[in-house]
């Protein structure tokens, strides 16, 4: 059993407005899927199947061999993503948003089923079909998941390509895309960032002027270089996506020569990002030791 109620909810809600987003967007505009549910898609399109039956029926197997590799949890959660899936595709037939800019319908398709299997995403469920193979193949041969979601994914469009035609498996692909970019959006959370770690002789008066222009904290770490043995403090920072250039800036004028690294920063929790917006709260900064 899930150990979290909220979960369940969320599974059914993930499920549900995903649907909302196939048949409004996709199907309405005789775009394409990726996937299990692609598949089902062109079978619709082709033999007029309906789409939940056939995703459902695919993915039978599918859920018997996990039962018996990942165990009851994962099966569990799976099957409700898949059962919610099949209904609510069904259900929701009737929400039809028909439109001549394909390209429109193709990034409302890839925001609304996004925001959906998110949702599912967040419980550390899924929806069946290709995570499942995925996931096996991983257990089996170690092969890494995205490789593999993203050959079952090329599969099914090269068939889009033969049998409906090159304009719609490319609009098809826009909504994937999309669709991708809105998962790591819902999954991740909207308070994210950039860390930034800069070498410099002049670390103090970086670290000033990152405290007094953006109010940001800092921390200053003891490292050793490797070739020189020298010790030396580097400074680590976290701030917003728009005060990225800021601090380069800031950092370019106190020291040229500066080595600066950027990377991303996901579910930032802390002083100056969820405990209000404070300026005292901000000032301060850490020395590691």
């Amino acid at each position: 059993m899930l150990k979290n109620p909220m979960q369940w909810i969320m599974i059914v809600l993930g499920s549900l407005i995903y649907s909302i987003g196939l048949n409004a967007f996709l199907i309405a505009n005789h775009l394409a899927e990726g996937g299990f549910v692609g598949i089902s898609v062109l079978l619709l399109y082709e033999f007029h199947l309906p789409v939940g039956a056939t995703f459902f029926i695919l993915n039978i197997p599918l859920l018997v061999l996990a039962w018996r590799i990942f165990g009851r949890e994962f099966v569990l959660k799976t099957a409700v993503g898949v059962v919610g899936v099949s209904v609510f595709s069904e259900l929701t037939k009737f929400i039809q948003v028909p439109t001549h800019d394909q390209l429109l319908a193709a990034l409302y398709a890839g925001v609304v089923t996004g925001i959906g299997l998110g949702l599912i995403f967040r419980t550390g469920g899924t929806t069946g079909g290709a995570d499942i193979i995925a996931r096996i193949l991983r257990h089996y041969r170690g092969m890494a998941m995205g490789k593999t979601l993203f050959t079952i994914d090329v599969v099914v469009i090269c068939v889009v390509i033969i049998v409906i035609g090159k304009q719609v498996a490319m609009y098809s692909l826009v909504a994937l895309f999309v669709s991708s970019r809105v998962i790591d959006f819902v999954i991740e959370g909207a308070q994210n960032g950039k860390a930034l770690t800069i070498i410099s002789d002049k670390h103090m008066e970086i670290v000033k002027e990152v405290h007094e222009q953006l109010e940001r904290g800092t921390t200053l770490l003891q490292a050793t270089g490797g070739y020189t043995g020298n010790d030396r403090q580097v400074v680590y920072c976290v701030v917003g996506r728009e005060e990225v250039v800021r601090v380069q800036r800031i950092v370019h004028d106190v020291d040229p020569t500066a080595f600066v690294t950027i990377s991303n920063v996901h579910e930032i929790a802390g002083e100056g990002f969820t405990f209000g917006d404070d300026p005292r709260r901000r000032r301060g900064f850490l020395r590691s030791r």
